[in-house]
């Protein structure tokens, strides 16, 4: 385990040069394409500035139910399997949480539907 230990310490100390010649010596000689780790590994290694990390995660927020709140309540139902007590709660909660930790595509669908009913929608 020590030996894995020692290969993570030196893989996160790696300069930008030398993540480029790992990858390209991992692409040449085990052909193995390391776009992705590279990037990772070459994050912390940089000049020192600050690069913001793509989003993979999103929360679909309520922010307001709009003027057709029984239609938001009865599709929050749908969209979270919430029984209809909770999904009135959530709404009449709002802003409130609808789902958390989804992807982009999934947070922009539920974000449409809810429009179309009339709600007031966030991403974050």
């Amino acid at each position: 385990m020590a030996d894995l230990k020692k290969l993570a310490d030196e893989l996160v100390n790696l300069t930008v040069k030398e993540v480029n010649e790992l990858a390209d010596i991992l692409k040449e000689e085990h052909g193995i394409e390391p776009a992705a780790a590279a990037a990772v590994v070459a994050g912390p290694a940089g000049d020192g500035g600050e690069e913001a990390e793509e989003q993979t995660e999103f929360d679909v927020i309520l922010k307001a139910a709009g003027g057709a709140k029984l239609q938001v309540v009865k599709l929050v139902k749908e969209l979270t399997g919430l029984g209809l007590k909770e999904a009135k709660a959530v709404v009449d909660g709002a802003p409130k949480a609808i789902k958390e930790g989804v992807s982009k595509d999934e947070a922009d669908g539920l974000k449409d539907k809810l429009e179309e009913a009339g709600a007031e929608v966030e991403i974050k």
